[in-house]
């Protein structure tokens, strides 16, 4: 498994650290008309939707949980975690991940298309859109070029996206040992 780059954080004009991309391999999904970026370094497998068992009094984001071979693990709905309504269809697949060392988790996605390996000047600093705009999930956007065709990625940071969205009662933080 490839080593995990370091990351540098520039300052930003308010003086605050802001994360950077190096380059590296990323897993590209679609949902909805977007495409989206996250590092491949935790992601465990790629499997096609199947119907979790739901979980009374679980957010709507949290679809219920599933067995992956003797392990449950809470399944998302990453639509929902970015404010889009529900949608699954053929090309509906649950992404396993365990980033950063998080409690693994299953996120439902749209589709996903490709790994593609990203060099830094292929990437931008996600613009500030004002406290209203909270974007603190979407790190920045990469610019691909692919058959000819160019197409933009918004980078997410899922750490911060899971520890944001976790229900009280599901410790999205290191697993104890």
């Amino acid at each position: 498994m490839p080593s995990r780059p370091a990351s540098t954080a520039p300052t930003t004009a308010s003086g605050a650290a802001a994360t950077a991309h190096e380059a590296g391999e990323f897993l590209a999904f679609r949902l909805g008309t977007e495409s989206y970026g996250v590092s491949i370094l935790g992601i465990q497998e790629i499997r096609f939707y199947e119907p979790p068992t739901r979980i009374a009094g679980a957010p709507p984001h949290v679809l219920g949980v599933i067995d992956l071979r003797g392990v449950v693990i809470p399944v998302i709905d990453l639509r929902v975690c970015l404010g889009l309504a529900p949608s699954f269809d053929a090309s509906t697949v649950t992404v396993v991940i365990n980033p950063d060392g998080l409690q693994t988790v299953g996120l439902v996605v749209d589709s996903v298309s490709d790994v593609v390996a990203l060099q830094a000047a292929q990437y931008r600093q996600m613009p500030s859109l004002g406290e209203q705009g909270s974007t603190h999930h979407v790190t920045g956007l990469a610019s691909i070029t692919q058959e000819g065709l160019e197409r933009t990625l918004l980078m997410l940071d899922l750490p911060r996206l899971l520890t944001a969205q976790a229900p009280a009662g599901m410790a999205m933080d290191r697993p104890a040992p």
